[in-house]
């Protein structure tokens, strides 16, 4: 009997749903709070702090580098233990109220990039641990309920950067609510994700060069061009909704409107690719995902900025959860190697956005020369995720 969804020591079974809303939660803290807390924020702290766009871009990719080392790491670092998985999700409550703690921009640098790769790691421990407990028990359909915990987090953390400015509470105390928003949901979780066993082992970057075949590798690139396109908007939306519309009761909801679709979307494609398939469900993605991203550019206005967040909010966690279960289909026991693979690709997409974006945004060339390449890009990948699956 597999001890993977059971309490070492004992023969009782965990609960699938739990293991399902223990996943959710800890997801929400890794990438609502240790990822895209931010995203809500940045409005903020160009009124009080007086950070620029361009400032921002480069805060963003300081976490997407670290989010990138941290997929890297887990390619050769064993995530088998509750060491990792501990340390990363404490690390991202610690780091994100320590940015509210001080004003210095190097420091926010070195903050951002801690939080990346705490964030990294807890998505590799949980993604990998909670998947391989819900299958061992026949339960997949409630990877949906995992996955949904990011846009909840993203929901979240809109929601309380909307009652924060309402209440004219600056950003320095938005992080630090969130901090502790996110120590308290992880003292919470700790204890039930720690009684599930991790699978498999992780490979060594030579396995990997050997056993990435061509259809993996596929997966990787596209899984990538993924991460490119959703972080531009993902990054700036508020601040695009906010230069059409400068009421934060008006531009601040763009954010949980993103959470709110997120969380819905991955239910329903949850209980859709039951029926159509994984890969069918993120080819799918692709497509709306693009038209979302480029939405902004042909429709200037407010209305479009917040269909862009339905549509763009509406699919990148479902292409998430999509690409693992995909993974997991195609590698079993050794799904972890090529999750860290397509999560490091993910997040080199994510580091090039910010940055292809900030040196638009500097040359003077506003936001839509980023989303249309970003818009191309996931057009692109769909055409050759629909060609790869006639090939295998």
């Amino acid at each position: 009997m597999s001890e993977i969804g059971y309490i070492p020591g004992s023969m009782r079974q965990i609960p699938a749903l739990r293991i399902a809303l223990a996943g959710a939660l800890a997801l929400g803290v890794a990438m609502g709070i240790g990822r895209f807390a931010f995203t809500p924020i940045l409005p903020m702290m160009q009124d009080d702090a007086g950070l620029s766009i361009v400032a921002g871009g480069w805060l963003a990719s300081a976490n997407y580098l670290g989010y990138l080392l941290g997929a890297l790491a887990a390619t050769v670092w064993p995530l088998r233990g509750s060491i990792a998985l501990t340390g990363s999700l404490l690390g991202i409550a610690a780091v994100t109220f320590a940015m509210g703690t001080t004003g210095d921009f190097s420091a926010w640098v070195v903050l951002r990039f801690a939080a990346g790769v705490a964030s990294a790691l807890a998505f590799i421990a949980v993604s990998t641990r909670c998947m391989a407990a819900l299958a061992a028990q026949g339960r997949q359909r409630l990877n949906g309920v995992m996955y949904a915990g990011v846009g909840s987090g993203v929901a979240g953390a809109g929601l309380l950067c909307l009652l924060l400015m309402y209440w004219q509470v600056g950003s320095a105390w938005a992080w630090m609510v969130a901090g502790l928003v996110a120590l308290c949901a992880v003292l919470l979780v700790l204890p039930l994700l720690r009684t599930i066993a991790m699978p498999g082992v992780a490979a060594t970057t030579a396995d990997m060069r050997g056993g990435l075949g061509g259809s993996a590798a596929l997966l990787v690139l596209c899984y990538g061009i993924a991460g490119f396109g959703y972080i531009i908007p993902a990054t700036f939306l508020p601040v695009m909704a906010k230069a059409v519309v400068s009421d934060a009761a008006l531009f601040g909801w763009s954010w949980p409107v993103f959470g709110f679709a997120a969380l819905a979307s991955t239910l329903i494609a949850a209980a859709r690719a039951a029926a159509i398939g994984q890969r069918r469900v993120w080819i799918a993605s692709h497509w709306l995902m693009a038209c979302g991203v480029v939405l902004p550019v042909l429709l200037p206005g407010l209305a479009a900025v917040i269909v862009s967040a339905l549509l763009v909010g509406g699919t990148f966690v479902v292409i998430t959860m999509s690409g693992m279960q995909v993974a997991q289909e195609m590698s079993g026991a050794h799904a972890a190697q090529l999750v860290a693979a397509m999560t490091a690709a993910f997040a080199l997409g994510q580091i090039l956005g910010p940055i292809v974006t900030s040196l638009l945004l500097g040359a003077g060339y506003g936001f839509a020369g980023g989303l249309l390449l970003a818009g191309g890009l996931l057009a692109a990948s769909a055409i050759a995720l629909q060609a790869g699956a006639r090939h295998t």
